[in-house]
């Protein structure tokens, strides 16, 4: 059986911003009796994020020449222009999208939150 993503961390110098960020952007709550490592964060300053979902996560390895090593994740949104028009105005920076796979049936985009990390939603429209 391949292995299942089952964690994901934005880590930055000003956590409860990016906390803030996200609970606006995409309504995660967050647990921060949870202790993490200090070499993860701050001990008291890691908010475990509310369980999103019951089912896996899917992935892909692809890229090429042009292309500069990453990692990213994708949040699953209803609309991805809203999602980018909200995540600019709460000081994030759209970097591509809406665009959508050649078949039509996926939208995607990316955007820099206000630390600089690559975030990517996908959605139908």
């Amino acid at each position: 059986m391949p292995n299942a993503v089952v964690h994901f961390e934005i880590i930055g110098s000003h956590p409860e911003s990016l906390r803030s960020f996200y609970n606006r952007l995409f309504g995660w709550e967050y647990d921060l009796s949870g202790k993490v490592s200090d070499t993860v964060s701050e001990p008291e300053n890691y908010g475990f994020i509310s369980p999103l979902s019951d089912i896996g996560v899917a992935g892909g390895v692809g890229g090429g020449e042009a292309f500069s090593p990453q990692t990213l994740f994708y949040v699953g949104v209803e609309n991805v222009e809203e999602a980018l028009a909200l995540a600019e105005q709460l000081g994030g920076n759209r970097i591509i999208g809406p665009t959508s796979n050649p078949a039509g049936t996926l939208v995607i985009g990316r955007f820099k939150d206000p630390e600089g990390n690559l975030i990517g939603v996908a959605g139908n429209e």
